[in-house]
């Protein structure tokens, strides 16, 4: 969205007014929440560059002693700049905004000279709406060759993608051609210019959210939706892309979707792999936006930021970045028994309602979202290894990490705002030490995380809308287990089988005897097979259906190393089958769809009579009304029975076509098996 002025950004979300801030459904609170830690089930590794913020020309205090020193308190390690649709009309060398405002103290030598004070890579974003490849380039020769500063990222443009192509227009954009192919076209001129004159930096293109608006939808000439032309068009010469979130809806509806981060990160791998052309996996994710319509300044902003940076990362994401430091006032409202300004921004920035009767507490007086960076930095540290973790109830999240040194980190979040809720731990590769770990707690309406030593591994008691994080040392010596294998990979993958292969561990103390081949169910792992090599055929697999693995080495001494990197692959369908499917989009709106689905009898027999069957992948996604068939949707499960006119199907190809009207609120996840007559199908 469009930020100009501190109290116009405030504005823009005020029909989603805090009001509407609603509590989820209480759960009983004498039920104890078991949390499993799964320390063989390894995640993305936590980046140096993991914890971000946005800093904006409009904050005058924006590289002032104050302000850097409580974000390198909280452990921020990247800053971006100059503030989000403001960087589309931003000229750095003059340093205005035209229709905007520009506050002193904000040029860039200021706000490196704030990052540096903070300890943060900047990553900076070129004028794409009203600017040229030639200003960027002057601008990398300004940063890197004049003064020095070796700034590494830069993004080209903000939100590009509300210019008006799609309807919508609050991004500034000159081009008088707004295509994402022209955005795509100009990438590629930004990016040789800016790596004519530094060769070492790293360009990025703006990508939209899978799942949410525009995504999905194609405009004008483009070849495809907004991701997949860019990434067509401009994939061989970017090196990393950037998205922003902005979940939506009350308090319990922005932390429930989280859950869509495993997905929406799925869509957006496969995006790159399928367009961005030779040795796409190069191409890094960074989140640079992210912020929630209700309790922005209280606890439910609080446990957001903690549960999505934890969730981003997990998905090997570079980088997470909230928005933003200051912004000001907007709608005040109560929440869960504190006083939300509706304000963006982690620190105060002091002022008061435009009727004068309500004001923040004084400037950079901190927010709840800033304590919940703050217990992210105690949380995740480069270098730690994120593992999963995972409860059985829906109000209470966790997210675990593995560190260097052999301890455990485990996050817990209370998303209900009224009722504590106990919880048991129970650990998988890990055993805990007899002794009282640390704990830090940050607590509803509390002005920073507390943090002592208290109980035991095993269970504890989570407030109401509350963050609590364990550190655990491990109960023995890690010394003289295996490395960790390398990064694996997967080939030949078919319906029923991947060859999975993966660099050799380094030995410890004692010689390899074997590796491991786990699959991650959840927080559970379940071996698929061991080999005394380096590469591992597994069978039995679904069709359609998405497997994360991780190799472990094991030595001759029984001692087992930690998990190698995920790796996540999907099968595929059937080669041969006596069916075939055609599953075509043909016209999506960013929350819905018309589809066609033709059903194909490839067998020597003709059918009498068909039904045909899949699920979906996420149980956001539905039928909503459908033609030529019967169409029933119980949970996730999809059935289709014909009509009287197209009950038959002719041996050798015998085919008809029925459509539906889809829905999602989430990432649309493709599905990626269909049975007729509980035959799987070839899908086409």
């Amino acid at each position: 969205m469009r930020r100009t002025t501190a109290f116009a950004a405030s504005l823009l979300l005020l029909a989603a007014a805090l009001s509407t801030v609603g509590g989820p459904v209480a759960a009983d609170p004498t039920d104890a929440v078991t949390v499993t830690v799964n320390t063989r089930a390894g995640l993305a590794t936590v980046p140096a560059t993991a914890l971000g913020v946005n800093h904006a020309i409009w904050d005058s205090q924006l590289g002032s002693a104050e302000t850097s020193d409580l974000l390198k308190a909280a452990g921020v390690k990247m800053l971006r700049y100059p503030g989000g649709s403001y960087a589309d009309i931003y000229h750095w060398e003059t340093h205005t905004a035209p229709g905007g405002y520009v506050a002193p103290n904000t040029d860039f030598d200021t706000f490196m000279a704030g990052a540096r004070r903070v300890g943060a890579e900047p990553m900076i974003i070129a004028n794409y709406g009203t600017g040229t490849p030639a200003e960027a380039a002057a601008w990398v020769r300004y940063a890197n060759v004049t003064k020095g500063y070796g700034a590494k990222w830069w993004t080209v443009g903000n939100e590009n993608y509300g210019n008006g192509h799609y309807g919508s227009a609050w991004e500034a954009d000159d081009h008088p051609d707004k295509s994402a192919s022209q955005y795509a076209r100009l990438v590629i001129e930004y990016a040789d210019a800016m790596k004519a004159v530094d060769p070492t930096v790293k360009v990025g293109a703006v990508l939209t959210m899978p799942g949410n608006w525009p995504d999905g939808i194609t405009a004008g000439s483009d070849p495809g939706p907004w991701n997949q032309t860019v990434l067509s068009l401009a994939g061989p010469k970017i090196d990393f892309v950037d998205v922003h979130w902005y979940p939506g809806g009350n308090a319990a509806d922005s932390l429930a979707r989280t859950n869509h981060l495993p997905d929406a990160a799925w869509l957006l791998r496969q995006q790159i792999a399928r367009y961005a052309g030779p040795g796409a996996d190069r191409i890094g994710i960074s989140f640079t936006e992210l912020n929630v319509d209700a309790g922005r300044t209280t606890a439910p902003g609080a446990l957001f930021l903690a549960d999505a940076y934890s969730g981003l990362l997990e998905q090997g994401v570079f980088t997470v970045q909230w928005w933003n430091v200051h912004n000001g006032i907007g709608t005040v409202s109560e929440v869960a028994g504190q006083t939300d300004y509706g304000d963006f921004g982690m620190l105060s920035s002091g002022n008061c309602a435009s009727d004068g009767e309500v004001c923040q507490p004084p400037f950079n007086t901190p927010f709840a979202p800033y304590h919940a960076l703050s217990m992210m930095n105690l949380f995740v540290r480069p270098g730690d290894q994120l593992v999963r973790a995972g409860t059985d109830q829906p109000l209470v999240a966790a997210h675990a990490v593995r560190r260097p040194d052999g301890s455990v980190a485990v996050l817990l979040l209370n998303k209900d705002p009224e009722n504590a809720h106990p919880v048991t731990l129970d650990y998988a590769g890990f055993t805990p030490a007899d002794e009282a770990p640390t704990v830090h707690t940050l607590a509803n309406g509390a002005t920073g995380v507390s943090t002592g030593r208290s109980g035991d591994a095993t269970a504890r008691t989570l407030p109401p809308y509350s963050l609590t994080t364990l550190v655990l040392r491990p109960a023995g010596s890690s010394a003289g287990r295996p490395g960790a294998p390398g990064r694996p990979t997967a080939s030949a993958a078919t319906d029923r089988a991947a060859t999975i292969s993966w660099p050799a561990a380094t030995p410890g103390a004692s010689r390899i005897a074997k590796y491991e081949v786990h699959r991650q169910n959840g927080a559970v792992s379940e071996q698929l097979g061991e080999t005394a090599g380096t590469s591992l055929t597994v069978g039995n697999l679904e069709p359609g259906a998405r497997y994360t693995v991780n190799v472990l080495a094991r030595d001759t001494a029984g001692r087992v190393s930690w998990s190698s990197p995920p790796l996540t692959f999907a099968t595929g369908s059937p080669a041969e089958s006596s069916c075939a499917v055609r599953f075509n989009d043909d016209n999506d709106w960013g929350n819905g769809y018309v589809a066609n689905v033709e059903v194909i009898n490839t067998g020597a027999k003709a059918l009498d009579g068909w039904t045909l069957t899949w699920t979906w992948p996420t149980a956001w996604q539905q039928v909503n009304s459908g033609w030529s068939a019967t169409w029933n949707q119980d949970g996730r499960n999809v059935r289709v029975t014909p009509t009287d006119d197209n009950r038959r199907l002719a041996a050798d190809g015998g085919s008809t076509t029925v459509g539906f009207v889809g829905a999602y609120s989430g990432p649309n996840v493709p599905p990626g098996a269909f049975r007729l007559n509980g035959t799987v199908c070839t899908l086409r």
